[in-house]
């Protein structure tokens, strides 16, 4: 028993020290990938139809193919087909978690934007708005009220899925955890993990759920 609390303190420190990496990771990739996610979907209504193709081939392909493989393609991919030299592992790892999410966004702003009413816009033209006024004057505010709980769940499993970034030795928390088990037979580190995500994930649920409350007034 001593051994334990001699243990736990250090070890506590060193996964918190990880979950700073993962923290890292998953506020960065809400940076990027919300505005981008944005575009993508403008890219994919577009009227255009060569642009249109082009943008839901690409997402189709991010969305149809797994995150692991998208991690390990853009970290070793550069150097294997262009003898480029290799790219940070973070940095390696931010990109694919942006152009993941950000496709993944793409097709909730989507789905967002299209259930709004065609009224809604005529409306605006008659008030003498731009359509990029009534955009984000009047519709886009409906689409975020919307879009909160398909949103919610996908910012959750980008919690869970930074661990994936160990995948090419990230050091986040997992990652933090298992040398534990190589370095010393230690088992319970591993487990002591799923205690960060809980109470990550719990601060962020009720945080969306005060969204969703927030953004009550507008009723579909």
């Amino acid at each position: 028993m001593d051994s334990f609390f001699n243990t736990f303190l250090p070890i506590t420190m060193d996964l918190l020290a990880g979950f700073r990496e993962t923290l890292k990771l998953f506020s960065l990739t809400l940076l990027f990938s919300l505005p981008l996610g944005l575009l993508i979907s403008f890219g994919s209504m577009s009227k255009f139809k060569p642009l249109c193709w082009l943008v839901c081939t690409f997402v189709w392909i991010i969305r149809g193919t797994p995150l692991m493989l998208q991690l390990i393609v853009i970290y070793y991919g550069p150097g294997l087909l262009f003898q480029m030299p290799l790219m940070d592992r973070f940095l390696a790892a931010l990109v694919a978690f942006v152009i993941n999410y950000a496709c993944y966004f793409s097709e909730i702003y989507r789905g967002g934007i299209e259930s709004i009413n065609n009224g809604q816009y005529e409306a605006g033209q008659v008030l003498g708005l731009t359509k990029a006024q009534t955009f984000f004057k009047v519709v886009l505010l409906q689409v975020i009220k919307r879009i909160i709980p398909p949103m919610s769940n996908e910012i959750i499993t980008l919690v869970k899925d930074t661990s994936l970034a160990r995948i090419i030795a990230v050091y986040e928390v997992i990652w933090s955890a298992e040398r534990f088990i190589k370095l010393k037979g230690l088992i319970w580190p591993l487990f002591y993990t799923g205690a960060f995500y809980l109470v990550f994930c719990g601060v962020l649920t009720l945080l969306f759920g005060y969204i969703e409350k927030k953004m009550s007034y507008f009723r579909s």
